[in-house]
């Protein structure tokens, strides 16, 4: 049941009236079945993975709330990360290493090992590292408390997140159903405003980026430079209005039931550095899962620079690791995605002491705009560059496009002004440039906040002009949010 279908918005009310029936501290019920009923429909199979994710955390968080000592205490936690990293792990790599081992032993003759021929359902990965962190936190005590078994199966099934995240903490989640659930008015009008901007990215920026992106991806090796150029830059806005799309609208529809859930994205393509880009502004709750449960227990920054070296790398292949099978296949781009990520983290580290003595000389110059621009258009860029090995099918095309580009990059003023670009391009460039603009404004003072104080005339003809712009340019269902598909 897509975001985007019809079936979706006769789902939400009807949830909705069920859930306003019942007393405040009995609409957990109503949101729990709500969940699995949407996580089972389109495949009811999708339930028994769900199912034996919570039982293993029940069973683990039970254990650990009963045990004090320490070394039985640690054999729990290390079973039930074994249970349910192993499993995401099995589900998502065993296949292709069985592949690559055969490829590698075989050299012609016949040798073949087993496949599991499983694929773990839409969502896996999500809630697999949401159920790792409630056991870390129920081990490391940050739980006040043993949760209901009720609360924690909607903790993990919770509908809106569940494909797609955010990737949401016990600690922030529990405490809110325990006090009860209340739709307050002002957060259903921002709900609402949220889920109308998510359906925006999604269905008329990330949908019309995405066939332009497909074709040139498709045929790299047939596809000119300029097709390739506008694809790249395109595919970093496809992916950002698909993925932080479904995060507005999950957050939005979450305001409906009285939850409110962790911000995932804050304008991401604003940054000024690497680091701000994945520490504070894109996939947030992701960034936060591995700070907290890989980076820190590695020894972070405090144990030497080597070894703060080596722990941010492990942190960005790991999250390579994590991505891999995002719709585009299981493949090593993944891991080079993850390493260059890596790499720019470390350029970082070692020019930070430079940049900070730089400003404190020159700090006109350090705040000035042109200098902010400047570091704003080399941050994309370089994300950018490794989106094309997220988005490639193969390390070879990646390379492919890379090398294509960079071959006519002198030579592309002029190719641009006599490139015959259709429709579609001016249409994109528009939405790119139209979404720009307003996190531009976004960025000083909320959107919502500016609309909110706006004259009634121009608020409504603000939200009217979207829903005419989303029926007009809009493509429904086109195709699956990239997240859910892994």
């Amino acid at each position: 049941m897509l975001f985007t279908s019809l079936a979706f918005f006769d789902f939400v009310p009807l949830a909705l009236l069920a859930f306003a029936a019942l007393p405040a501290n009995k609409r957990w019920i109503v949101l729990l079945l709500a969940s699995w009923f949407f996580y089972g429909a389109a495949r009811p199979a999708n339930l028994l993975y769900l199912g034996g994710v919570t039982l293993v955390v029940l069973a683990c968080a039970s254990l650990l709330a009963r045990t004090q000592r320490a070394s039985a205490r640690r054999g729990v936690l290390a079973v039930g990360l074994v249970a349910v990293l192993g499993s995401l792990f099995a589900f998502k790599f065993y296949d292709f290493l069985a592949a690559e081992i055969e490829h590698a032993i075989a050299r012609g003759d016949a040798f073949a090992l087993p496949r599991l021929g499983a694929v773990a359902p839409a969502g896996y990965s999500f809630y697999a590292f949401s159920a790792a962190s409630l056991l870390i936190d129920a081990f490391t005590r940050r739980l006040p408390e043993p949760a209901r078994a009720g609360h924690v199966a909607l903790y993990l099934a919770h509908f809106p997140k569940i494909l797609a995240g955010p990737i949401e903490r016990a600690t922030h989640f529990l405490p809110q159903l325990a006090a009860g659930l209340r739709s307050e008015p002002e957060r259903v009008v921002l709900g609402l405003q949220l889920m109308l901007w998510g359906l925006f990215k999604k269905v008329v920026i990330a949908d019309n980026l995405a066939p332009i992106v497909d074709k040139s991806f498709g045929i790299a090796a047939f596809a000119s430079p300029i097709d390739l150029l506008a694809s790249v830059y395109f595919f970093a806005f496809q992916i950002y209005c698909d993925f932080s799309g479904y995060t507005d609208i999950a957050i939005g529809v979450s305001m409906l039931f009285g939850l409110s859930l962790m911000e995932n994205f804050r304008r991401p393509y604003l940054s000024r550095s690497t680091a701000e880009f994945w520490g504070e502004r894109w996939h947030i709750s992701l960034g936060r899962w591995f700070r907290d449960y890989l980076y820190v227990p590695l020894g972070g920054s405090r144990a030497g620079a080597l070894r703060q070296y080596l722990n941010l790398m492990v942190v960005f292949l790991v999250s390579g690791l994590w991505h891999a099978g995002l719709g585009y296949g299981v493949g090593w781009t993944f891991l080079v995605w993850g390493a260059l990520n890596g790499a720019w983290q470390w350029a970082g580290v070692a020019t930070r002491p430079a940049w900070r003595r730089l400003g404190e000389r020159l700090p006109r110059v350090a705040a000035s705009a042109p200098w902010t621009v400047l570091r704003v258009l080399l941050t994309f860029h370089l994300i950018a560059l490794t989106w094309v090995f997220f988005r490639a099918k193969s390390v070879g095309d990646a390379w492919l496009i890379l090398t294509k580009i960079g071959g006519k990059l002198a030579e592309m003023p002029s190719l641009i002004s006599s490139y015959p670009f259709t429709t579609d391009h001016i249409i994109g460039a528009v939405l790119v440039v139209l979404l720009l603009a307003i996190e531009i404004v976004d960025e000083r003072r909320s959107i919502f906040a500016r609309l909110a104080a706006a004259p009634l005339v121009l608020r409504w003809t603000v939200w009217y002009l979207a829903i005419v712009v989303l029926l007009v340019l809009g493509r429904w269902q086109a195709r699956e949010f990239i997240y859910m598909q892994f």
